[in-house]
């Protein structure tokens, strides 16, 4: 449930995939369940698409990888955590448009090319 550019990321590689990443990563806590979770995921693949190079998109499914979630204190999905230098620099929670999304974005590293 990702597009080609979004990635899937799991509680035993996330330290590796997201925390000491080069660049910002913007991670979708989901689950197959969630309807708002669904909704977003064109939302969250074309943001994918028009940051890639600069900004590592993807999601974790906090069914299959409740470690993480446990971790970030995730209680509602969906929830996006924008991680920068292995640091939550924003986080917001619930279903959002795509100029909301992209602002939380622009705000940490600029509007894409």
């Amino acid at each position: 449930m990702a597009g080609n550019n979004t990635l899937n990321f799991t509680d035993s590689a996330f330290d590796q995939d997201v925390l000491n990443s080069e660049v910002p990563v913007l991670v979708d806590f989901w689950a197959p369940w969630c309807g708002p979770c669904r909704a977003m995921a064109p939302t969250v693949d074309a943001v994918a698409d028009e940051y890639l190079g600069k900004v590592k998109v993807g999601k974790l499914n906090t069914d299959d990888n409740p470690g993480t979630a446990s971790r970030y204190q995730i209680r509602g999905i969906p929830t996006l955590l924008l991680f920068k230098g292995g640091k939550v620099v924003d986080q917001r929670v619930g279903a959002m448009g795509k100029p909301d999304l992209k602002k939380m974005v622009d705000a940490h590293v600029g509007e894409p090319v």
